[in-house]
């Protein structure tokens, strides 16, 4: 039997979620109940490039939101996600500063200094 998925959030994580509007958020928490039940789809994609970074996706009014994610599978009684940080893409390419922050975060995480 495969392990539960649980969602954490990260502090950075959870500011950037209580700065967006209640839809965003509505949204991000729709797509989150998703893979937590492992429907996986457009919303939460791996990142190409990337040390195993992932990003939940959503789109309100225009805007492009990004919370950014990685996997801890290390727990024998569930897989975490652990959403690192987020922001609103103004252009079609991921800023590669926020990728980097994403990845030292996760380093970090897995050091227990976070």
């Amino acid at each position: 039997m495969e392990k539960p998925i649980g969602i954490i959030f990260l502090k950075q994580a959870e500011d950037f979620l209580d700065q967006t509007e209640e839809p965003v958020r509505k949204k991000f928490f729709i797509s989150m109940n998703k893979t937590k039940s492992r429907i996986f789809g457009e919303w939460f994609k791996k990142m190409i490039g990337t040390n195993d970074i992932f990003e939940f996706r959503t789109d309100h009014n225009g805007k492009f939101y990004r919370l950014f994610a990685f996997w801890d599978s290390r727990s024998d009684t569930q897989t975490l996600i652990v959403c690192s940080h987020g922001l609103i893409k103004k252009t079609n390419k991921t800023p590669k500063s926020e990728i980097e922050k994403a990845e030292e975060i996760k380093t970090k995480y897995f050091k227990g200094l976070i």
